[in-house]
């Protein structure tokens, strides 16, 4: 039997968002309330303001309570974001470009600089991986060979 909570959390669950893994790189869309004056009646605004970072952990896994942190260096100070993955105040995820990791929580992105900090784009560890030296075929077959004619 399904509880209210469960069935309350299966409605609330964002289905438009697409494969996040630790080590893409994402632009999250985040809606932002603004309101102006003392008293909040005066006038509210809605604008979207753009997250884009590297996801170095997506943790709780793909239930309502699903989070994923988000990783950018901004003037040599990095930022990070948690964001819940099916808040209704995120309006888009995209993934800008994937890279091949070996681990699921990228921490010690954290204390790395320069070209350590770097990830392997997963076009190009595909095209390494696929790129197998070619090994030449050794020929089996004999060819007949001409004899010279022999004239008296």
């Amino acid at each position: 039997m399904i509880t209210k909570t469960e069935q309350f959390s299966t409605t609330q669950i964002n289905k438009n968002l697409p494969g996040i893994k630790s080590g893409d790189t994402v632009k999250v869309h985040q809606k932002i309330k603004e309101s102006f004056g003392k008293a909040q009646d005066k006038g509210e605004k809605e604008r979207i303001q753009v997250f884009e970072g590297v996801v170095i952990a997506v943790k709780h896994g793909e239930g309502i309570n699903a989070t994923m942190t988000v990783r950018k260096v901004v003037d040599g100070i990095g930022v990070e974001r948690i964001f819940p993955i099916h808040s209704p105040s995120i309006s888009k995820v995209e993934v800008v470009r994937s890279a091949k990791v070996r681990r699921s929580k990228l921490y010690y992105l954290r204390s790395t600089k320069g070209k350590k900090a770097r990830l392997k784009s997963k076009e190009l560890a595909k095209a390494i991986v696929e790129k197998e030296p070619v090994i030449p075929e050794i020929v089996t077959e004999t060819l007949p060979i001409d004899k010279p004619e022999v004239t008296e």
